[in-house]
């Protein structure tokens, strides 16, 4: 098959802006809780914001914008981690027609500088002292920008001081003027493979996309007849962030918001919030299945975890096939099995997101097909799904009640998805993009080329098999994609993270990272001595147990792409250091730049 579309579920959007939403949920359902407040004290209740109380503030703070002098058509930047306050200002500055521009909390300052100068921004608004300095530091003269606000010194409260000046008719009259076709944001792109381009989206794009999943989806996000709630936590900055906030907002689900994703802030998080639903990426689950493992291998339940492991996979597989009308479904056998299983396992595993949550939507990278497996037989569906900045979020979904793990589903409603005859995805709909601010043509008679490379089974599957500038071509003229050995070897527990090089080289290598708590674990297990354990490279028993996962991998591809020779980093690669985007995928080449000594020698051996 080389092209599927699906039709829509939701008309196009015909008039208006995202934000007459919030004015048609006060007045629909006033009294309807629409944002979650962290407790004040460890452990107390979440406080909630009325749909009523949504409204208001967002029209207050839009005055307090609009008496700043900011207008129709401004841009704004929003600099900041995941809080409310970010999605407030989002809606204030759609009430005024203005233009958002997220930026990264973590961005450098030639990136702010980049972000500021492309986009013509005309005020910021920054989370801390910090941001503040980077973005003065990046502006081009003094006094380029009208306003730069900070959150955490009370600017929510000094702009709605501000704002008293301005009439509430006045910012009506400007929310009257938006329309579908409007842009509402120039998000970014995460610049793995060379300068971030800003992608003009519009209301209409963010409000199909948002639409389309609220209609064909939302009942995944209800738990026992509750009001659906959602714990944000992936960057706003982010478009499938950015989109999460907007999808609740248009469905009047309960949003709360959550500024951190690492794991020790994120996890007490779900346990005391307990959402219905969860939004993630790859790396989320990958961190809960493996702190899941080694919990029960410290506890001496290893083998019963694997037990339950490879039954709620076997369980799963059978309910798939059952769905794509292959197979029976789970028999008499594996039916008791699972249940053994589901009080001492698979309730502990659903008890991380909360307790609460049933299905999950996962984006950003693909998910891996044991992965999603595991999780639907514990109880949790992993709907995986992909899209770009360019397609606002997703352009493909799992259809409900027929999940085929391994691929990332087929056109969301309204999309059609090609396959090129280089093998590169190809999609339009309704999502697609305005195009690139100041950049080249990126639509061909409405097609988008999306740069990864894929295809689709019989039944419009995507698969993605992936990118094609990643495509590294030895000095032998072999032509080798790394994804597939780089996933692999991820599998493994002691493996952070992979990149394989080797462009213009003999042959293919591998720079590896280990997870700090997974080689922790690994050494008690071994019953490690007291001495002060070894670095990871100088580690011999540890390079071993890393070489048998190389050639583990290699079995996967044919002895010319095969890996020839690795390095284990002495750390991960991070955000921080503008190693991952806010995804958690590699910029490969800021990775190759980085360890450029380190590749060297691994060839001068």
């Amino acid at each position: 098959m080389r092209e599927v579309s699906v039709a829509r579920l939701v008309a196009p959007q015909v008039s208006g802006g995202l934000a007459d939403s919030v004015h048609q949920a006060a007045e629909t359902h006033p009294d309807r809780p629409q944002l979650a407040l962290e407790p004040v004290e460890a452990g107390g209740p979440w406080r909630t914001v009325t749909a009523g109380r949504f409204r208001d503030e967002v029209l207050a703070l839009a005055r307090g914008l609009r008496a700043e002098g900011v207008g129709p058509g401004d841009r704004v930047v929003l600099m900041s981690r995941t809080r409310p306050e970010w999605t407030l200002l989002a809606y204030a500055l759609w009430s005024l027609g203005a233009e958002l521009v997220p930026v990264y909390p973590t961005s450098s300052i030639e990136q702010v500088r980049w972000v500021l100068a492309d986009a013509g921004v005309r005020a910021a608004v920054v989370e801390h002292s910090g941001q503040a300095m980077t973005v003065a530091a990046a502006c081009a003269a003094p006094g380029t920008l009208l306003g730069l606000w900070q959150l955490d010194l009370g600017c929510a409260d000094e702009l709605v001081e501000r704002g008293a000046e301005v009439t509430e008719d006045e910012v009506r009259r400007l929310r009257a003027a938006v329309r579908p076709e409007s842009t509402a944001v120039i998000c970014y792109t995460s610049g793995t493979t060379g300068t971030a381009k800003g992608c003009v989206i519009s209301h209409g794009n963010l409000a199909a996309e948002c639409d389309t999943l609220i209609a064909g989806w939302g009942h995944l996000l209800a738990t026992d007849g509750a009001q659906p709630s959602v714990l944000a936590f992936l960057p706003l900055a982010h478009c499938y962030g950015l989109m999460v906030a907007v999808t609740c907002v248009r469905g009047g689900y309960l949003l709360a918001h959550q500024p951190e994703m690492a794991p020790a802030l994120l996890l007490p998080a779900l346990a005391s919030f307990r959402p219905t639903f969860l939004f993630a990426v790859p790396y989320v689950f990958e961190r809960i299945f493996d702190e899941a493992c080694r919990e029960a291998e410290a506890a001496g339940q290893g083998a019963l975890f694997e037990k339950a492991r490879a039954a709620a996979v076997a369980h799963a597989q059978a309910r798939e096939e059952r769905a794509a009308g292959t197979g029976h479904g789970p028999g008499p056998v594996a039916r008791l099995r699972h249940s053994v299983y589901e009080r001492a396992v698979y309730s502990r595993v659903r008890a991380v997101f909360g307790g609460r949550v049933r299905a999950a939507v996962s984006g950003g990278s693909p998910l891996r097909r044991e992965l999603g497996l595991f999780f639907a037989g514990a109880g949790v569906t992993v709907y995986d799904g992909y899209g770009l900045t360019e397609t606002t979020a997703a352009v493909t979904a799992q259809p409900p009640g027929r999940v085929r793990f391994g691929t990332v589903g087929r056109p969301l409603p309204g999309s059609t998805v090609r396959i090129a005859d280089d093998g590169e995805v190809w999609v339009r709909g309704d999502t697609v993009f305005q195009g690139y601010l100041h950049g080249p043509p990126a639509l061909a008679g409405g097609w988008l080329a999306t740069g990864d490379t894929g295809r689709l089974d019989p039944d419009g599957y995507l698969v993605i098999t992936g990118r094609k500038k990643d495509i590294i071509i030895t000095s032998g003229g072999k032509s080798v994609s790394p994804q597939l050995l780089e996933e692999r070897l991820r599998r493994h527990p002691l493996i952070a993270q992979c990149l394989v090089v080797g462009d213009d080289r003999p042959y293919v290598a591998a720079l590896l990272t280990v997870d700090p708590e997974a080689l922790a674990h690994w050494r008690r297990l071994r019953g490690a001595s007291g001495r002060a354990p070894a670095a990871p490279a100088d580690d011999a028993e540890l390079r071993a147990q890393l070489q048998r996962a190389v050639n583990q991998a290699n079995t996967l591809v044919s002895r010319a792409e095969s890996i020839r020779a690795f390095e284990v980093l002495p750390v991960d690669f991070t955000l921080q250091e503008g190693l991952m985007t806010p995804s958690f995928k590699l910029r490969r080449s800021a990775v190759a730049h980085a360890y450029a000594d380190v590749i060297e020698a691994l060839y001068a051996r």
